[in-house]
Parts: structure tokens; C-alpha cells; sequence
């Protein structure tokens, strides 16, 4: 049996690796010129078709040349317009987002005014997209992707907490976070926050902001009044716990773990912690508006906490009670005593 000739037809096309869009385009052609000679019009043929009677016309004459010549061509000018920025605008624009690698057109266009450069934002968009397929600069996704990758690889001395590490003893990963407290209308401090998620120990102070000078201040204050060795520290990835804190950390040879980004569940601990200042503490009392008025008081809510407060996770018993029955720590005598 043979096959119809249609089918030899294309089959011979195919061979010929004719472009997929010329071939669709003769088989438009052949069935409209198989409705033509069962009687219907063009106009008919080609409206059961979606094909337009020019359109026909033209593919028509084009497949009489061959059936390559119905591949559709490109739209792109033979001869592309040549950029002709100066080149010091282009240089201008490489520095600045060299400075600035996370900002965008609108931001350097409006820098580039302020140097005296009248250029628009378009064009500075376009110095952008050039610079960028030299790979000269990268773009914004890329470089938060990097960052998002690198977490604190490109730190010094902090690393990113290994996935199921848990404290085995008192200080062995202490826990840290700030907490914001507003004192008065318009007056608000930080207050920085260590747990010790096996002995329950707290130590607090209050700052007006939260910086690493701060914090590196409050890694002394932690050490002395934890009643055991602090070993390791556990962090968010905070800019308070970054430059002269994790100097601190280096230098007093305390290791530093940073949490995965979206992780707060992990720093659960010092989360309730917190939670215990902000509603047995600063919800309860009359606080003074200055830090040095206030950092006392927070000294003595300390001592109530780790002595005399019974904590529901160790059976009714206080951190200090605690300690001194399982492990054998004795806490060193409190200023509130």
C-alpha cells in the first residue's frame, strides 16, 4: 500500500532539516490549497485556517521558491546603532556602582547630577546593561545570591552554626540577642541578652544602640558573671555581632557560631529569655529613663532570676540551685547580696 504523496512530500523536507516554522508554514499553505480545490474561496479557506488572504498570497509565492525561504527572518537591523557615550561617563558610571554595587540606575543617575554630569536615567541604565555584558560589573540578583550563599565564610573568625549542634554542658554554646525596650515616649535602649540554654543563666545590659563596640563590651560583662566558662557564643547575623566583637571573640579565644538566615527558631532559648524581661521586668516596674539609673536595677533582676526564681524546666529549681546540685558549680557571690 502506498502512502499518499503529502507525506513523502514532507517526509523530504524533514530530511532536508528544513526550519520547524517553515515547515508549519507549507503545511498552512497545502491545506488551504486543499480547501481552494473542493471549492472554497480564499478568503474561506484561510479563515477555517486563521490564515489572512495576503498572508496566503505571500507564503504562496515564497514556498514556489523553496520551502526554506518560509523560515521566519530575523527583525534585527543589518547595522545596529554604535553606542557613543563619552568615555568618561562610562568610567564615571563603572566607579560609582564599583562604590555603591548594590544600587541601581535611579540612585547613580542622581549622583552623577550631583558631580555636574547631565545624563538621564536611561542612558545610565544602559551604560549599566553594557557594563555588565563585559562583565565588568555584576548584577544586583548575582551579587545577592553570592551574599546570600557566602553567609559569614568571608568573616574572620565566626562560623555558621553546624546543623544539630546543641550545648552539652553549662557554656558550652552560650546564646545572645538584643532586645528593644521603650522606656518613655520617644526614649527606647537596647538591651543585650545571654542564656545559657543548659544552666539557665542570664546576664543582661542596657545600651542606647546596639553596636559592636557595644556588644564586645558586654562579652566582658557575660564572662565574669556567667558561673562557669563561656566556650562558645551563639549569634544571629546582626551587624552588632560582626567587626569589633568578633575582634572580642578572637581575642579571648571564645568561638563565635552564626545562625542560617530565617532560623530564630534556633535561638529559641534566649528568645524566651527575653521574653521573661519584657513582661516580668521592664512590664512590671517603674524604670529610670538613663542607662546608668537603669543598668543597676537590671543587675538585681539578674540576681532574681538566677537565684531565687524557680524555673519551671528544671523542676522548680533556681540556675543556682541548679548548677550546684548536677554539675558542681558554686556561683560566685552576686553584688546584690
Amino acid at each position: 500500500m502506498r502512502l499518499p504523496g503529502d507525506v513523502y512530500r514532507l517526509a523530504g523536507l524533514a530530511g532536508r532539516q528544513v526550519p520547524e516554522a517553515a515547515l508549519a508554514r507549507f503545511e498552512l499553505v497545502r491545506r488551504c490549497d486543499g480547501l481552494r480545490a473542493r471549492g472554497l474561496t480564499v478568503a474561506a479557506a484561510g479563515g477555517a485556517l486563521g490564515l489572512s488572504r495576503a498572508t496566503y498570497y505571500r507564503w504562496r509565492r515564497k514556498a514556489q521558491g523553496g520551502v526554506e525561504r518560509l523560515a521566519p527572518r530575523a527583525r534585527r537591523p543589518r547595522r545596529v546603532r554604535q553606542p557613543r557615550w563619552p568615555s568618561a561617563l562610562v568610567e564615571a558610571v563603572q566607579r560609582l556602582r564599583e562604590d555603591f554595587p548594590m544600587w541601581g540606575r535611579a540612585k547613580l543617575t542622581v549622583l552623577l547630577r550631583a558631580q555636574g554630569v547631565t545624563v538621564s536615567e536611561s542612558t545610565v541604565g544602559r551604560i549599566l546593561g553594557h557594563l555588565v555584558a563585559r562583565g565588568v560589573v555584576q548584577p544586583v540578583p548575582v551579587r545577592r545570591r553570592a551574599k546570600a550563599r557566602l553567609g559569614c565564610c568571608r568573616r574572620p573568625h565566626a562560623r555558621r552554626l553546624p546543623k544539630g549542634q546543641r550545648a552539652d554542658r553549662p557554656g558550652a554554646l552560650v546564646q545572645l540577642d538584643t532586645l528593644t525596650i521603650t522606656l518613655q515616649p520617644g526614649v527606647s535602649i537596647k538591651q543585650f541578652t545571654a542564656y545559657c540554654p543548659v544552666g539557665r543563666w542570664t546576664v543582661a545590659k542596657a545600651t542606647r544602640r546596639a553596636t559592636s563596640t557595644a556588644a564586645a563590651s558586654f562579652l566582658d560583662k557575660l564572662r565574669a558573671e556567667m558561673p562557669f566558662p563561656v566556650t562558645a557564643l551563639q549569634v544571629d547575623g546582626g551587624s552588632e555581632f560582626m567587626a569589633s566583637f568578633e575582634t572580642a571573640c578572637q581575642a579571648k579565644d571564645v568561638e563565635l557560631f552564626v545562625l542560617p538566615p530565617k532560623s530564630p527558631k534556633l535561638n529559641g532559648a534566649v528568645e524566651r529569655a527575653n521574653g521573661s524581661w519584657r513582661y516580668e521586668f521592664y512590664a512590671v516596674y517603674d524604670l529610670p529613663g538613663t542607662l546608668a539609673e537603669l543598668n543597676p536595677l537590671i543587675d538585681s533582676f539578674s540576681h532574681l532570676y538566677n537565684h531565687y526564681r524557680p524555673h519551671g524546666a528544671l523542676q522548680g529549681l533556681t540556675p543556682a540551685q541548679y548548677l550546684a546540685q548536677h554539675h558542681g558549680l558554686e556561683p560566685p557571690p552576686s553584688q546584690m547580696s
